[in-house]
């Protein structure tokens, strides 16, 4: 063979404001007249406000469409990597610095900010009736990522499969099922990312989640098929496009690859037996705790996840592989056939709170790849 983590919930919305006047910021509107009453009164007291930041990781691009929309508010956008932006906002907060108000940055809201007590809840800021209505969202309701259902709000979700292969030595149509890929005839042809590393989490949550696959297919794929083992996406990519192997779990350079004509291309896991996982792509948004613009914050939310925001995301946000938008109500026309969700398929929403601990999936693979 070869080598190649309970919240305490210490924040509500009355402690929040406590914090918030000792802090000297301003406090949030919360009014008691009708939805439409008091959509227009934290309008007006965002435009006091005068300003919004908002830290994102994915989609920056978007975020334009807010100016248009929103000129009395100044938006500040600090766009970097996921796991940046994370150190960032944990420095500040050790400095007693409240800098953001908003951040988009996938998992790691949840993973990071939830965890470590630095987010308020971002459901009570859902005000605009067509962000309330659950039926205009895929599966019929808002997904979040904490276990509170109210902290990180998943806004994208779209398809997606680990597996990758040489068009030129496997026939896909002959795959109907992920046991398939245990058949004899692909001993010592397969080559892994090591999935003792974390950035393949989302793919093996799905594997030992699945109930239909778990722990046991595991230990069969990753310990009785002489698989490969590397760290190295470009060289993973390169050794399937050249047919020294035959499929590839987690070839990230794989679509770009493809893209360029060379012969590897992605399982249609989708239509498998066990279906595919749902990935939220970087796409979820959060509420920082002791947010400086509270009112602004909420304007800014309201707009992002609305019809003309989620459109933004899909058609500004990553031209060459626009994310799909977990909002079923606009237009999927420019979403990728591989990102588009197919009614009546099958798919695990690895991004969900009960499958958030990860532990046991890596001890697992600890297990299997051993000191390789």
């Amino acid at each position: 063979m070869g080598w190649l983590k309970t919240r305490t919930l210490v924040s509500s919305s009355l402690i929040g404001s406590v914090t918030l006047g000792i802090l000297g910021f301003g406090q949030a509107v919360y009014p008691q007249e009708n939805p439409k009453t008091a959509w227009e009164q934290t309008l007006q007291a965002a435009k006091k406000e005068g300003e919004v930041v908002v830290y994102i990781s994915n989609y920056e691009p978007a975020t334009e469409s807010f100016r248009k929309a929103h000129p009395e508010i100044k938006l500040v956008v600090v766009q970097d990597r996921g796991t940046q932006l994370m150190s960032r906002i944990l420095a500040e907060r050790r400095a007693r610095k409240f800098v953001p108000d908003v951040v988009s940055a996938g998992a790691l809201n949840y993973n990071v900010l939830y965890k470590a007590n630095t987010l308020d809840p971002i459901k009570p800021t859902l005000l605009l009736p067509e962000n309330q209505d659950q039926s205009k969202w895929w599966g019929g309701e808002h997904i979040y990522v904490d276990p509170k259902a109210s902290y990180v709000f998943a806004y994208v979700g779209y398809p997606s499969t680990p597996f990758y292969y040489n068009t030129n030595l496997v026939n896909p149509n002959e795959m109907k099922s992920h046991w398939a890929l245990l058949d004899p005839k692909w001993k010592g042809k397969m080559i892994s990312f090591d999935p003792r590393m974390p950035v393949v989490a989302g793919a093996l949550q799905f594997l030992y989640h699945s109930p239909e696959l778990g722990p046991e297919f595991m230990r069969k794929f990753f310990g009785d098929t002489n698989m490969t083992y590397s760290r190295n996406f470009r060289q993973m990519t390169d050794w399937l496009a050249t047919g020294k192997f035959a499929i590839c779990f987690a070839c990230r350079g794989a679509p770009r690859a493809k893209a360029q004509g060379l012969p590897v291309d992605n399982f249609d896991s989708v239509s498998w037996k066990e279906g595919a996982y749902l990935t939220i792509g970087g796409g979820s948004l959060s509420l920082l705790e002791g947010a400086p613009h509270l009112n602004a914050a909420r304007v800014f939310i309201n707009w992002f996840l609305s019809r003309e925001g989620q459109m933004a995301v899909q058609n500004l946000g990553r031209p060459a592989d626009p994310p799909n938008s977990l909002r079923t109500d606009i237009p999927k026309d420019v979403i990728l056939p591989e990102h588009r969700r197919i009614p009546g398929k099958k798919y695990f929403v690895v991004h969900r709170p009960e499958f958030a601990d990860v532990a046991p999936i890596f001890k697992l693979t600890k297990q299997i790849v051993g000191n390789q």
